[in-house]
């Protein structure tokens, strides 16, 4: 099974020097490996002028083609016609040896996964059950032999029945599901959402959709409604068995206000790729969620030092769910 993974980066060499030299330890190695760089100056271009990759080519794009939607929409454009499966990973992710075995072996374990994604094993929160000790519901969540100490966004959630009981990457007819991922039992688990960050699809996938224009610029939930859609043709899992350390680089994102709206606005138009049609309840329970979600970051203004980002992304989260009664996201289709 060939495969070709694509890193869109932008203005950090370094953590893409990291990705990449994780790859070269793989026990399989990309068929193809394109880097689509969105920067503005040369500096990861001058990697490759000293290091070796093979198989590698590099792409440094014009203004046109950047931003995180449109430099994977360009990568997808240039991929090889003997490729079965194209692998996507953030440029600040550092690989295990084995990752790309497992993402190949679980898409030749089942003929009907389309989409597979590894985990991130650096923040990992999931603490195995002592069978000795009671654990409060509210303020952990149980899957298996494991439990997951909630936040206190979830705990309020799970005090106001607000909260999902498919389970983690599904998500409910109110859109808020749960996202604190798997533990590592080796297992792979079928999901509705793949992260971004680490997620793979069959060459199927790519032959019929592309990211949605809708998300250029930044991205902010690209990843989810691209999951969602590539549903029509497959199953989405996560494989446990496929391990990665994610090392957050925040230097892409907007300023807060910008990434609030996108929060309420993005989401919601997630939110309808899924369910187009959602009943009363789902839409109550939304916009419930929505504005609670809001009160708690406002709260951030007197809980935390960062209070000058708290009010900011609060006013964007705001003004991004006013908008919606009078401008809402004409889905694409």
């Amino acid at each position: 099974m060939n495969f070709t993974l694509i890193i869109c980066t932008y203005m950090r060499p370094v953590p893409l020097l990291n990705l990449l030299n994780s790859v070269k330890q793989q026990t399989l190695y990309p068929n193809e490996i394109l880097i689509i760089d969105g920067s503005t100056n040369d500096d990861t271009k001058k990697i490759f002028e000293t290091e070796l990759f093979r198989n590698l080519t590099y792409f440094h794009v014009d203004k046109e083609n950047r931003g995180l939607t449109r430099q994977r929409n360009f990568g997808i454009s240039r991929i090889s016609a003997s490729s079965d499966v194209l692998c996507f990973l953030d440029d600040d992710t550092v690989l295990t040896p084995n990752y790309f075995e497992e993402i190949l072996n679980v898409f030749k374990s089942d003929l009907n996964i389309v989409g597979a994604a590894g985990i991130e094993i650096n923040e990992n929160k999931w603490i195995k059950k002592n069978p000795n000790k009671y654990y409060n519901k509210i303020k952990y969540y149980e899957f298996e032999d494991y439990v997951y100490p909630e936040g206190i966004r979830n705990r309020v959630r799970n005090i106001l029945g607000l909260q999902s009981n498919l389970g983690s990457g599904k998500m409910p007819e109110f859109s808020n599901g749960r996202n604190c991922g798997f533990p590592l039992t080796g297992k792979t688990y079928e999901v509705d959402l793949l992260m971004g960050l680490s997620f793979s699809f069959k060459r199927i996938v790519f032959d019929n959709i592309k990211f949605s224009t809708y998300f250029e610029g930044y991205g902010l939930y690209e990843d989810a409604d691209f999951s969602i859609r590539a549903q029509q043709f497959g199953k989405n899992v996560i494989t446990t068995k496929a391990k990665l350390s994610h090392y957050h680089d925040p230097s892409g994102r907007p300023n807060k206000y910008k990434y609030g709206k996108m929060v309420v606005r993005n989401g919601w138009y997630v939110w309808r790729v899924k369910y187009p049609k959602p009943s009363f309840s789902a839409k109550l329970k939304w916009n419930i969620i929505i504005l609670l979600l809001s009160f708690i970051r406002f709260s951030n203004i007197f809980t935390t030092s960062k209070r000058q980002e708290a009010f900011t992304e609060t006013m964007g989260r705001t003004v991004g769910w006013l908008s919606l009664f009078f401008s809402k996201p004409k889905i694409e289709t």
